[in-house]
């Protein structure tokens, strides 16, 4: 089991009112799971995204990762798991627009500490996995939006994390291109990687082996998905 979190509570304290954004969440990720967190707006998705990201802390409960204890590691640490074993891909891209596309795919490798000669060959490598060979030395905005989120997905592989996490990957996209990034997150759990994304779209979830429902801070259901769309035309390409 890759994740388990079990009771987990996150509060927020704005003066003299609390609001609950986790309620006692529990659910288990095994490893090499794709696994796809729905729910309304207030949910508690884009909490429970930011703690499993180890970009926040639960104000109770336990969150395994690894069968680590992620709650009780000390700052300088949680960043170091955070940059070890988590890549994130956002909807807005984050790319710093003064470097190209190599550039922005090294940063997690210069944050790790990584020699220059690792972080240029690594970085080559993933662009090219993500099909962008030829734009290595382009910048930001002379890109689509897909080969901008494409280089994101490079960024967030480039120090083999064990999981990848992904925040609405297709809502500044088309559709078609939503479609092709799918298929890329597609071909990559079937290599083995773990996969969770939050989407409020459906066909996205779709994707994914399950969708897990988020309602009012828990999990309201889990659902297996009987027909998984794209997933073996992805896998052969």
């Amino acid at each position: 089991m890759i994740i388990r979190l079990k009771g987990l509570t996150k509060t927020y304290e704005s003066g003299p009112v609390s609001v609950k954004a986790l309620r006692g969440l529990d659910l288990e990720i095994e490893e090499g799971a794709y696994v796809a967190i729905m729910g309304p707006s207030g949910s508690g998705k884009s909490t429970l995204m930011h703690i499993l990201g180890c970009l926040d802390r639960p104000t109770e409960g336990i969150y395994e990762l690894r069968g680590r204890q992620v709650q009780t590691l000390g700052d300088d640490e949680l960043s170091r798991t955070r940059n070890r074993e988590i890549g994130f891909v956002f909807q807005s891209f984050n790319l710093l627009p003064t470097m190209n596309v190599r550039q922005n795919v090294e940063l997690p490798m210069i944050y790790a500490g990584a020699r220059p000669s690792l972080r240029a060959s690594k970085a080559i490598g993933v662009i090219e996995d993500v099909g962008l060979s030829d734009r290595a030395r382009h910048l930001p905005n002379e890109l689509s939006g897909g080969q901008r989120q494409r280089v994101a997905i490079a960024r967030a592989l480039v120090n083999e994390p064990a999981i990848l996490l992904a925040d609405e990957p297709t809502g500044n996209l088309d559709s078609r291109t939503g479609e092709e990034i799918m298929g890329l997150f597609g071909r990559l759990n079937s290599q083995g990687r773990t996969i969770i994304l939050v989407t409020h779209e459906r066909d996205i979830a779709e994707h994914a082996q399950r969708i897990v429902n988020i309602r009012d801070g828990v999990v309201e259901k889990v659902e297996e998905v009987a027909n998984r769309i794209g997933v073996f035309a992805a896998a052969t390409q």
